[in-house]
């Protein structure tokens, strides 16, 4: 007879999108299905699970992770997933409307992630070029091959982000 035992949970508390949450966990549970299975935050995709495609793209501390390989119980930094983006107002992010105004999607799925990439792209001082662009935005995969407008999406929200 073989015996499996059960993990003993583990207490996190993760900041999310400005709210705080503590949570019981497995300890090897990822901040991807915690985000999508505990906190219902499904802007978060799950592409590869491999870390492979970056649809599931966060920010942690302003910096971009890949939330399919983060155990969720070692993030001590506030997370940003694509439903906290916003602008100071309230309203769409520069880099969400960037994306809008380049149609930078088509079926959609890997949007959450390209926007937070991109953001991060900007912030970390990589979108200067559009081949810096390219370069620091391979990460994630578009199957639509929406490079492109992507490009041009961040090259637009670049200038407008100082204010956000």
């Amino acid at each position: 007879m073989t015996t499996l035992s059960t993990p003993q949970a583990t207490f996190a508390e993760l900041q999310v999108n400005g709210r705080q949450h503590q949570l019981a966990l497995d300890s090897r549970t990822s901040l991807l299905d915690v985000l999508r299975e505990n906190l219902h935050l499904t802007g978060t995709k799950k592409g590869c699970d491999h870390g492979q495609c970056g649809a599931c793209t966060v920010l942690v501390g302003g910096r971009r992770v890949l939330s399919c390989l983060t155990l969720a119980a070692s993030v001590r930094e506030p997370v940003t997933t694509i439903e906290g983006l916003r602008d100071a107002k309230g309203g769409l992010h520069p880099m969400q409307q960037a994306f809008i105004d380049h149609d930078a999607f088509q079926c959609g799925y890997c949007t959450p992630g390209q926007i937070l990439s991109a953001v991060a792209c900007v912030h970390e001082g990589h979108a200067d070029t559009p081949d810096s662009i390219r370069e620091y935005m391979s990460g994630n995969l578009c199957r639509c091959a929406a490079y492109p407008n992507i490009v041009a999406a961040v090259q637009q929200a670049k200038p407008e982000m100082t204010n956000v």
